[in-house]
């Protein structure tokens, strides 16, 4: 099982580059940053743009994946994505997946003004927003017309270093969500029940992963892709926020999300205080002591030590 670690973009980059550095350092398979202009309660605080910082972060690192996590389509097009995505692909030397999401009614979704989509309209938006970024990342022209989006001879030149493009995880609590993430995903994200992250506990969390997982293993049923193709990642701490208090929690923890099939258990770095609340001290300890047995965890759906195969989602 591989494991990854959320690093929020809120560090002054001489700070943000040794935290990155770090994480390649202790071991982990994958580094993300959140894709967002703003950030609930951490709105009036620092944050910055997760496309320079992780264009800053390729460069000063040599192994791990990198992404965003996720990207939607609240404030970005796809043609102006899809450049920036492949951009970042040649920096990070093939390094990089793209981790996308529909998104959610909030700050990202009112910044640029408009109406506020409901649900429906949301889903719609995110199913023209993934056909299209595909589209445009495998091509190097593209001409679109559809309800949301227009692209005119969009250029994708050179195309990715990844062929035939850069790998999709796809975040998806729901039926359609999931369908696209069997068709269009190396990767399926999710982070347990999307209107209560942090709040199913206890004995509630592998069963409600367990559900999720059987229901992603018939949207790959419908879509005639063998489940076992498709890596699976779960985001830990939005599930259990004190998972990283001890190394014997996080193993049993990651040995439960592995023998349901998944293939990636994802941690937040904690802050000093609000969100993700912890000492680093701690979380470091942690991890060292956890993943060397973390990593010789196999997925159920898998034979021959993960889901896709490979040194992280793609």
């Amino acid at each position: 099982m591989r494991t990854g670690v959320v690093i929020l973009p809120e560090h002054p980059w001489p700070e943000a580059r040794e935290i990155w550095q770090a994480a390649e350092e202790a071991g982990f398979d994958h580094a993300w940053t959140y894709d967002h202009l703003t950030w609930r309660s951490l709105r009036d605080a620092p944050w910055f743009g997760s496309v320079p910082l992780l264009a800053a972060v390729a460069a000063v690192t040599r192994r791990i994946r990198i992404g965003p996590l996720v990207a939607t389509p609240n404030f970005r097009h796809p043609v102006v994505l899809a450049k920036e995505l492949m951009t970042l692909d040649h920096i990070a030397g093939g390094r990089l997946t793209a981790g996308i999401g529909a998104g959610a009614d909030g700050f990202d979704a009112q910044a640029l003004g408009g109406p506020a989509l409901p649900p429906g309209a949301r889903t719609r938006r995110f199913e023209e927003f993934v056909t299209l970024l595909d589209r445009l990342l495998r091509h190097p022209a593209t001409d679109h017309d559809g309800p949301f989006y227009t692209a005119r001879d969009a250029r994708t030149v050179p195309g990715c270093v990844q062929q035939p493009r850069i790998p999709f995880a796809i975040a998806a609590a729901g039926p359609r969500g999931m369908r696209l993430a069997a068709r269009y995903g190396q990767a399926w994200v999710t982070a347990g029940d999307p209107a209560r992250p942090g709040r199913v506990t206890g004995p509630a969390v592998l069963p409600l992963l367990a559900r999720q997982a059987r229901a992603m293993d018939e949207a790959c049923a419908r879509a005639v892709r063998d489940p076992a193709s498709l890596d699976r990642i779960v985001l830990g701490s939005r599930l259990v926020p004190d998972l990283t208090d001890s190394a014997d929690r996080l193993t049993a923890f990651a040995a439960g999300c592995a023998a349901l099939g998944f293939t990636d258990l994802v941690l937040h770095r904690p802050r000093p205080s609000g969100v993700f609340a912890g000492k680093a001290g701690t979380f470091d300890a942690v991890v060292a002591a956890a993943l060397p047995h973390i990593a010789r965890l196999r997925p159920a759906h898998d034979a021959n030590g993960g889901a896709a195969g490979g040194d992280g989602p793609r």
